[in-house]
């Protein structure tokens, strides 16, 4: 957390703020975060103009026109702030735009990041070259193919970036859910025909939370300070004991180190 659909809300609000404006200022205000600034972080984007941004998996990007790409990684409870009234103890980065906005990165776990890479070498940057596809350019024939074989259960190879990129805890539960398919099923026992049904349930629920502004659960907002409410819309996640839709009951267990919501009686 936050997961993709936080990060492409956060885009979405910074595109507002950002594409077509010259940097003015850009300052770290620590050494690090997970780990260290660039050291010429300052000095390369100061004076550039943004010319794009967008997202890879949980990351996001942020174009300028003299080559190089901004890359931020949110951790577990980082968001940007737009013209924050005051600056606090967790804001670690700031950029200033020549329209007078100032944008902080704000990291009270230090659990983010943030890269500078030359535009025309992203995609060969390690983190991204070793991950799968995007989920929105998945097909089912896609995904079966790359479950192939595998004895692994299906949620913890839908967690895996080189299956399939950015997707997280909380959505692949929902979208194992509205497919009815068990957490625990091995990946590569799942046939085409449930493939087919988990991969337009895994767009649905990533559009939604989209549109939703994405899930706040404890210290996601949007870079506006709105508040992300798809967390209203759970159907298993974070809802052990209560009655699902079916009338059985959701469940909570371990699974690789992470807690995994499902219903038993309605997923298979």
């Amino acid at each position: 957390m936050p997961e993709l659909p936080e990060v492409e809300t956060t885009v979405r609000g910074l595109e507002r703020i950002l594409l077509g404006r010259r940097l003015v200022r850009v300052e770290p205000r620590r050494g690090d975060m997970r780990r260290a600034f660039p050291e010429d972080l300052g000095q390369r984007l100061t004076g550039a103009v943004v010319t794009g941004l967008g997202r890879r998996a949980k990351y996001g990007l942020v174009d300028t026109d003299r080559g190089d790409t901004l890359v931020f990684h949110l951790g577990m409870s980082g968001r940007w702030r737009i013209d924050p009234a005051e600056l606090d103890t967790h804001d670690h980065l700031l950029i200033e735009t020549e329209d007078g906005h100032r944008l902080a990165l704000n990291d009270p776990r230090r659990f983010g990041s943030v890269d500078l890479l030359p535009t025309n070498a992203v995609a060969e940057w390690p983190a991204f070259a070793a991950m799968g596809p995007e989920p929105f350019d998945l097909t089912g024939e896609d995904l079966h193919a790359r479950l192939r074989g595998r004895q692994a259960a299906i949620k913890l190879l839908l967690l895996d970036q080189r299956i399939v990129a950015g997707l997280g805890n909380i959505y692949v539960c929902e979208a194992l859910h509205r497919a009815g398919i068990s957490p625990n099923r091995a990946g590569g026992r799942v046939s085409l025909e449930r493939i087919r049904r988990l991969v337009p349930a895994i767009h649905a629920v990533l559009e939604e939370a989209i549109e939703a502004g994405g899930s706040t659960l404890r210290d996601y907002a949007q870079p506006d300070g709105q508040l992300g409410y798809f967390s209203k819309s759970f159907a298993v996640y974070d809802r052990e004991g209560e009655s699902c839709r079916c009338g059985g009951t959701v469940k909570r267990f371990a699974q690789g180190g992470r807690s995994t919501w499902h219903c038993s009686r309605c997923q298979r």
